[in-house]
Order: structure tokens, then sequence, then C-alpha cells
């Protein structure tokens, strides 16, 4: 059987409980995401819902938040726009093992989820 993806639906990262205002600034105001309705049954878990361009990123909470691997990536269009604009917001940029094809580069959001940001590179003409 093959699985017929259409796109990335949402991905979900964590944040201490408590800390939904302080997300909610980094997120929407420095990064530009626009919060969305989260269903109301899901609403005494805490968090909140967002959406950019036309990928969701929910935001949990936990009591305990271990930093590792889970991560989203987005792919963007001015990765170097972007790249200045968090580091004049005193963001630090952590360079990534290079892949082919791609630019891309992480940084960690105020609660330690690490977040990729990534661009195709254009191939020259043969």
């Amino acid at each position: 059987m093959v699985i017929d993806y259409l796109r990335l639906h949402h991905v979900q990262i964590c944040i201490p409980t408590g800390m939904e205002e302080k997300a909610k600034q980094f997120y929407i105001e420095t990064l530009g995401f626009v919060e969305i309705n989260k269903p109301e049954a899901l609403k005494k878990n805490g968090g909140f819902w967002l959406k950019g361009a036309n990928i969701e990123l929910h935001i949990g909470t936990e009591d305990t938040i271990i930093p590792g691997k889970r991560h989203p990536a987005f792919e963007i269009n001015n990765l170097n726009d972007v790249r200045a604009y968090l580091e004049k917001r005193g963001i630090t940029i952590q360079e990534e093992t290079p892949i082919e094809g791609l630019q891309r580069f992480t940084f960690f959001d105020p609660f330690c989820n690490r977040i990729e940001f990534l661009s195709r590179i254009a191939k020259p003409d043969s």
C-alpha cells in the first residue's frame, strides 16, 4: 500500500505549563504565526494552536520538558532574510549538517524547542 501524503498537517511541540502568554509572544509576534481555534474538548489540556501558510503548529503544555530531537521544519523562500531578522532579535542561529540541495539552520524557542528553517537551492542550468 502506498500512503498518499498531501501535506504536513501539524507539528506539536511542548512548553512548560502556564507559559502560554510567553509562547504566544514568541510564535505570534516574532515568527508571525496566527492563532486558530483549538477544539473546545481539548482546551482543558492547556496550550494553543497556530497556523502559518498551510501548516498548523500545536503548542501543548507539559510539567517536564526534555529537549530533544523533536522539531518542526518549515520550508521557506526567504531564508537569508529570516536568518538576519532572527539574529537582529537576539536569537542564536545554529548551523546544521549540510544536505545536498538545501540551505538550512535551526534555532531554539524560549522553551528549548528546536525549530528548523530550510530552503531549496536552485540547481544551476546545465
